[in-house]
């Protein structure tokens, strides 16, 4: 994965985010990260703050900036008490995981070095990932009372959670980092899950087209449902 970089423009909005940070907390304020700087995102910069000790009043005091922050083009800031992230690692693997990661400190020490996900724990929220998507699927379907368009339209809505469990359960299986873009995640999609490139790129697809878009929606969905329940069995039952 290539190193997170910032432009100047959002270097100095989270430098101004610092800013407001340090007057409301002070010498709690340990450090500020942005994250998830090499995925593009359209809801802004993310960045996590973490403070020695976060009260109501605190969240109070940032209220009025929230709305500067979003127009500097900044999402609102994760807020942590300092021992928080390390003692529900075990719980948020995937998200917290994904900081850890793709993260770019900003202000203080890097409050990450050191910590990894383990491996029980992401395999364990891998499976319940891939449990939920294969239930939304099937319930979606019986939902859709197997009309083409409802079906395309379900579809579409599904692929950002497709793309999010194969980027997790790539990176439970392979060491390498996966590269943004539905090319890289097919690709190692297909090499390390078993997952046809040709399905992944179809249902990715789907995402940006319209409902009339896809010329056989209930073909693709069985395929589609068959790909996520041979996902959740492979996770079941996967051993490093």
């Amino acid at each position: 994965m290539a190193a997170p970089t910032l432009s100047p423009a959002g270097r100095a909005a989270l430098g101004a985010l610092t800013t407001d940070l340090q007057r409301i907390f002070g010498n709690r304020l340990y450090s500020v990260c942005a994250y998830g700087l090499t995925a593009r995102n359209e809801a802004g910069i993310h960045s996590i703050a973490l403070v020695e000790q976060l009260a109501f009043d605190d969240l109070a005091a940032c209220v009025p900036l929230a709305s500067r922050w979003d127009a500097s083009g900044l999402a609102v800031p994760l807020l942590l008490e300092r021992h928080e992230f390390a003692r529900t690692l075990d719980v948020f693997p995937l998200e917290y995981g994904a900081i850890i990661a793709d993260h770019l400190p900003i202000y203080g020490d890097d409050p990450f070095d050191g910590l990894s996900v383990a491996e029980a724990d992401l395999r364990r929220a891998c499976e319940l990932q891939a449990k939920s998507h294969l239930i939304h699927l099937r319930e979606g379907y019986l939902e859709t009372g197997g009309e083409a368009r409802a079906i395309s339209r379900m579809i579409g809505a599904s692929a950002e959670g497709f793309n999010r469990l194969l980027v997790s359960m790539i990176a439970l299986v392979s060491t390498a980092a996966v590269p943004a873009g539905a090319e890289h995640v097919a690709a190692d999609a297909d090499q390390h899950l078993g997952i046809s490139a040709d399905l992944v790129h179809e249902v990715l697809a789907s995402a940006g087209a319209g409902p009339s878009m896809i010329a056989e929606p209930t073909a693709l969905l069985s395929r589609y449902i068959a790909a996520v329940e041979h996902l959740w069995e492979f996770v079941d039952g996967w051993k490093a």
